[in-house]
Order: C-alpha cells, then sequence, then structure tokens
C-alpha cells in the first residue's frame, strides 16, 4: 500500500515534530526553562483576566520562544554532526543562533513587563 493509499499521510509529520518537541523538552534545560515560565506566565495570564489582545501577545511571546529555541538546538544539531573540531565559523552559527533567542526573550520579558505591571501594581 503506498502512503498516498493510507488515510491521513500528513499526520506521520506531526509525529515528527511532536517528537522534536519532546526531545528538546527532555534534553534541553533552556527549553525545560522556557516551558515552566510559560506556564507560569498562562497561570498568571488566567489569575489577571487579561484582555483578549494581550492573550494574542502572550501567546506570540511563549510560540516565538519555543520556536526560536527548536531553531536554536536544531542549528546546534546539525553544527555538532559536521564537526567535532572548533571551527569558528561553527562557533559563529551557534552564538548567532543563541543570540536570536536572548533577542526574543528579552522582548518576551519587555511584553510581560508592559501587560502584567498594571495588574501586580493594581495589588498593592
Amino acid at each position: 500500500m503506498d502512503s498516498q493509499d493510507k488515510p491521513f499521510p500528513f499526520m506521520k509529520t506531526f509525529v515528527f515534530a511532536f517528537t522534536g518537541i519532546l526531545t528538546a523538552l527532555k534534553m534541553e534545560r533552556n527549553m525545560r526553562f522556557h516551558f515552566i515560565v510559560s506556564i507560569i506566565v498562562v497561570i498568571g495570564s488566567f489569575s489577571f483576566s487579561i484582555t483578549k489582545v494581550e492573550w494574542v501577545f502572550v501567546l506570540f511571546a511563549i510560540g516565538g520562544m519555543f520556536a526560536l529555541e527548536l531553531m536554536n538546538t536544531a542549528i546546534e544539531r546539525v553544527v555538532d554532526l559536521i564537526t567535532t573540531e572548533f571551527h569558528p565559523l561553527a562557533k559563529q552559527a551557534k552564538d548567532l543562533a543563541a543570540g536570536a533567542v536572548l533577542v526574543y526573550a528579552i522582548l518576551s520579558v519587555v511584553i510581560g513587563i508592559v501587560i502584567f505591571s498594571p495588574y501586580v501594581l493594581k495589588l498593592f
């Protein structure tokens, strides 16, 4: 039976994607950190009853952070696969990918401050 004949052959791509996410959560400390922070942010978002627009920004910050962390991990893996020796371009590739994650992490923190500071200040 050809893969075209099987029902829902595209579903296999979802399995691969979820396997990648689970692998990153199991093996990458930073991914676990982002996951835990995301849970805290979602709980805080529900607790403060943030607006729909604020939810959009929170979800984009969380989703973007996960996506960039996954890309960073993929780049690190490919570089490690290609060379075991130190190479300046390999280091640059890893550093650039890590830099992208850092830029987005800073943006996400700023988004969090802008959204949550009014709610937190109301508590005092």
